[in-house]
């Protein structure tokens, strides 16, 4: 109620701005990239905040209402003409030199800051302007493509996203039959990872005495969740993700439950991609859990291993002899493991590999290849256990050869595997995961093949 009355307040004193604009302004505002800067050099200039308001929603508007040819010109004259003041810069630097101090450092900071920082700040005092910046950055990111002539612009504006969206502004809320329904038709639409075929799949996640979803919302995005997660009560740790989803399986009673299984975890606004909540989210739900159902003892994920046969297939030094790369292109065969003889022989391949692929393989940068991966640990799990065909689904099977993980959140631990991993990059994991890696997986083939 509270935030409906505020965006309600601030559409009144956008809405009465924009009507003195119109009296004030004796020409049409030109809809294109070159008008929308002028307009955004106006809403630099220091306008009164009614129309300052008002101004930012008219900039938004004919954003919004841009092809993508003009969406760039205008991202390209930010990052032309919205930078540092140089005049101002050049003057704090050589106050600083002269003689430097804590009042002429602070100087220099806020004059190297870009006018477009303090463009985008006021553009997210418009109603509803968080989300357009969230959707604006969402066609940046798509723009660049590896390209870097907007590169400073993405830094101004995911710095100041970083800032907003920190985990002291997102709120937990669960997710069942009683949300509403537009919150509800986007857990569908936003499903990454086991996709929702419909309302009925829908009820079967969130309504049962098993299942659980909560998502985590901004107050300024009410609406939108920015990240859900769903949760599969059950007996004992799983292996594979078919059993959780089965239309006709049973339902566990409750006091039963000791183990809590995020099975699916998604991101839903690609603008703010590479923007980090912060730790220790998964801790959150672990918490809400265990004041839920005080019996609940383990909490593991069963996730995917989305980038593995990626890296499989392009990865030109996999510690793989010439006959194992022959073993691997059974892969190519989309029912490979329908044949047990196939699967027998891939197994002793692909569980050290995927051993190596979470505890040794790194990007040029020195990251986890795995964005999950990074997720995980990044929120203190233990790499607990590889799961051979715990996804025979088409995508599962295409992206990581059929192999799940699971990612164990020991409450005690949570925090000292966070610091291992983010300062060290240290991947915790179990002795079963390490015994894998120094091949005993394959001496076990050879010995039963003997």
């Amino acid at each position: 109620m509270a935030n409906a009355f505020f965006s309600d307040l601030l559409a009144t004193i956008s809405e009465r701005g924009r009507t003195l604009l119109r009296r004030g302004d004796s020409a049409d505002t030109k809809q294109d990239a070159d008008g929308l800067l002028e307009l955004c050099g106006a809403l630099l200039s220091g306008r009164g905040e009614a129309s300052g308001t008002a101004l930012a929603r008219e900039v938004l508007d004919i954003y919004g209402e841009l092809d993508a040819a003009g969406r760039r010109a205008f991202f390209e004259g930010l990052v032309r003409d919205f930078g540092p003041d140089r005049e101002r810069l050049s003057k704090a630097i050589e106050k600083w030199r002269a003689k430097p101090s804590d009042e002429d450092a602070s100087s220099l900071h806020f004059a190297s800051e870009p006018r477009r920082q303090e463009l985008i700040r006021r553009l997210n005092r418009a109603p509803g302007g968080t989300g357009d910046l969230v959707a604006m950055r969402a066609d940046l990111l798509g723009m660049m493509n590896g390209h870097t002539d907007l590169a400073a612009l993405d830094r101004d504006v995911s710095h100041l996203l970083s800032s907003w969206f920190n985990r002291g502004f997102l709120v937990l809320r669960r997710i069942d039959w009683s949300t509403p329904a537009n919150i509800l038709e986007k857990i569908i639409r936003y499903e990454a990872v086991h996709e929702i075929s419909d309302w009925d799949d829908l009820r079967r996640r969130i309504d049962p005495v098993d299942r659980r979803c909560y998502a985590f919302f901004h107050p300024a995005m009410v609406d939108e969740p920015l990240i859900f997660v769903e949760v599969a009560l059950t007996e004992t740790i799983p292996g594979a993700i078919a059993p959780l989803l089965a239309v006709d399986r049973q339902h566990l009673p409750i006091e039963r439950a000791r183990t809590a299984v995020f099975y699916s975890i998604s991101n839903t606004q690609r603008g703010l991609g590479g923007i980090s909540f912060g730790s220790f989210l998964i801790k959150q739900v672990v918490e809400e859990l265990r004041r839920e159902t005080p019996k609940l003892d383990t909490f593991v994920t069963l996730s995917p291993v989305p980038g593995f046969m990626p890296w499989v297939k392009q990865d030109k030094d996999l510690p793989l002899s010439d006959e194992d790369r022959e073993v691997l292109k059974r892969l190519d065969d989309p029912k490979w493991f329908e044949n047990p003889e196939t699967t027998t022989l891939l197994r002793a391949l692909i569980e050290p590999l995927a051993a190596h692929y979470f505890l040794k393989a790194r990007t040029p940068k020195g990251k986890l290849i795995d964005s999950v991966a990074r997720f995980h640990l990044g929120n203190g799990a233990r790499l607990e256990r590889i799961n051979w065909l715990g996804d025979l689904s088409p995508k599962g099977v295409r992206e990581s050869a059929g192999v799940m993980v699971n990612y164990l959140y020991r409450l005690d631990d949570i925090e000292k595997n966070h610091e291992a991993y983010a300062n060290d990059g240290e991947v915790v994991a179990s002795s079963a995961v390490k015994k894998l890696l120094k091949g005993e997986g394959r001496r076990l083939l050879d010995m039963r093949l003997s």
